[in-house]
């Protein structure tokens, strides 16, 4: 079989992409025939006739959903090699951070932290939903992403979740929100309380929790992010749950206090990369300076 090469690559998925010959020549600055011409190599080169043709457009076969499913593989290769040999040529190197817009800030930051005021780096932090994240691994434009929700995956997938943290969950509030030695029962039962949303892992553990010893509690407010939970909790609208490294620096200054830990109901904190030939080597040491800061 004559050797594959990228132009016959990029030729055939832009006629998938487009789903005609006219168009795809048309995105490509070719005759029709051109492109008519060298989809037929392929397809021999295959022995498999890529697409058919319905109605005025063209679709793929079988053999030409699983030949694109390949070249987009061989893209994203070739785009990271480019990518990871362009950044060797630079001076500083760029290291792009997904964060859930859900997580607790303090946590990202405490994340990043060993590379921020390197001469030599520069971080870049985005924000977005758990499949904004994916997209961004997947499509290159993001080197790792923090998360609490584990992607969906199978023995074909190509992230690599890897548990940062898992921290207690506590009940905090301001100092005098209730007794200093009061029984968890009584703590949950007789003050107003700020909790996830019930879609949240650490909700469903709370929930749990009070199912267990018989008390309905009484919900000020729910949220679905860390740092709406944490201005709650700051404007003294109850007692909140949450990880106590989400309000870090008012348990440090008093303003809070950490009332009781919840046995059994922790927070995850993940990271998500993909698995890629060429990883950015700045990967390496922030994962290694994560494990350093949360070992013991």
């Amino acid at each position: 079989m004559a050797q594959l090469n990228l132009h016959h690559l990029r030729l055939f998925r832009a006629v998938a992409n487009v789903g005609t010959l006219t168009g795809a020549a048309r995105a490509l600055n070719l005759s029709q025939s051109a492109v008519s011409t060298q989809l037929r190599t392929l397809e021999a080169m295959l022995g498999h006739d890529l697409f058919e043709r319905k109605g005025r457009g063209l679709v793929l076969t079988e053999a030409g959903r699983i030949a694109l499913d390949h070249a987009e593989i061989i893209f994203r290769t070739a785009d990271d090699l480019s990518a990871t040999l362009a950044r060797s040529r630079r001076q500083r190197g760029v290291l792009r951070v997904g964060a859930l817009s859900t997580l607790s800030r303090n946590f990202l930051i405490e994340f990043v932290a060993p590379m921020i005021g390197r001469q030599d780096v520069e971080v870049v932090i985005r924000s977005g939903t758990q499949a904004d994240l994916m997209r961004g691994l997947d499509g290159l434009t993001l080197d790792i992403a923090l998360t609490n929700l584990i992607p969906a995956r199978d023995s074909a997938s190509p992230y690599l979740v890897r548990e940062l943290y898992e921290q207690p969950v506590s009940i905090v509030g301001f100092p005098k929100s209730a007794p200093r030695r009061a029984p968890l029962a009584a703590i949950l039962s007789d003050n107003p309380l700020i909790l996830p949303t019930p879609e949240t892992a650490v909700r469903t553990g709370f929930d749990s929790l009070v199912a267990r010893l018989g008390i309905v509690p009484q919900i000020a407010a729910e949220a679905d992010d860390m740092a709406t939970l944490r201005l709650l909790a700051r404007a003294g609208a109850g007692l909140a749950v949450l990880p106590p490294i989400v309000v870090r620096d008012e348990l440090a200054s008093g303003l809070l206090v950490e009332r009781a830990q919840l046995d059994g109901i922790t927070e995850r904190f993940l990271a998500v990369t993909l698995q890629r030939r060429f990883p950015n080597p700045l990967l390496a040491e922030i994962l290694d300076a994560s494990d350093t800061l949360h070992s013991g």
